[in-house]
C-alpha cells in the first residue's frame, strides 16, 4: 500500500467526515408515536380544533410532528382579546415565530418592550425570557410556528 502524505490524508479525512455526517442526517427517526410531516396539507380554518382560554382568547391547533429533515414543529393560531395575555412571560427550548395578522401586541423580549402591529412577525429565541400582551382596541390574531423538541416551561 502506498503512503499516504499530509494532503491526501487530509482530503481522505474531509470526505469521511462527510459521509459521517450525510449518513447521521439520513438515520434521523422521530421517536416513537410523532407524526412524520412528510405530505403536503391544507387546513382549513374552519376544521381547525378550538380551545378556549380562562382570558376569553381562543387556540386553534393546526399541525405539529417532525419534518422528514429531523426539526419537531408545531403550529397554532390564537386569538387574544385586548389588555389580555395568553400567559405569563416565560421561556422554553423551542423557538418561536409569531406572525401577526390582526390588531397591535406587545412583545416583552426579555424584559424589552417591543410594539409589533398586523403583517409584523416576531422572533422568540430559545430559552429567552418572553411575553405577549394584546395593547390594542381589537381582538389581537396571529400565528405561532414553535421549532425544536418542548421542555418544561419555566413560568416566571
Amino acid at each position: 500500500m502506498k503512503n499516504l502524505n499530509r494532503r491526501d490524508l487530509c482530503v481522505a479525512l474531509s470526505a469521511l467526515a462527510a459521509m459521517g455526517s450525510v449518513s447521521a442526517e439520513a438515520q434521523v427517526m422521530p421517536p416513537p408515536g410523532t407524526k412524520v410531516l412528510s405530505e403536503s396539507e391544507a387546513f382549513p380554518f374552519d376544521k381547525l380544533p378550538v380551545s378556549h382560554s380562562k382570558n376569553g382568547g381562543e387556540s386553534r391547533h393546526v399541525t405539529q410532528g417532525v419534518l422528514p429533515t429531523g426539526e419537531y414543529v408545531e403550529m397554532h393560531e390564537t386569538t387574544l382579546p385586548p389588555g389580555q395575555m395568553p400567559h405569563p412571560p416565560h421561556k422554553h427550548r423551542h423557538s418561536e415565530f409569531m406572525m401577526i395578522r390582526v390588531g397591535t401586541v406587545e412583545f416583552d423580549n426579555d424584559g424589552k418592550k417591543e410594539t409589533v402591529g398586523p403583517g409584523g412577525v416576531i422572533f422568540a429565541a430559545s430559552e429567552k425570557m418572553h411575553g405577549l400582551k394584546n395593547i390594542g382596541t381589537v381582538n389581537a390574531e396571529y400565528f405561532v410556528i414553535a421549532i425544536g423538541q418542548e421542555s418544561a416551561v419555566e413560568r416566571v
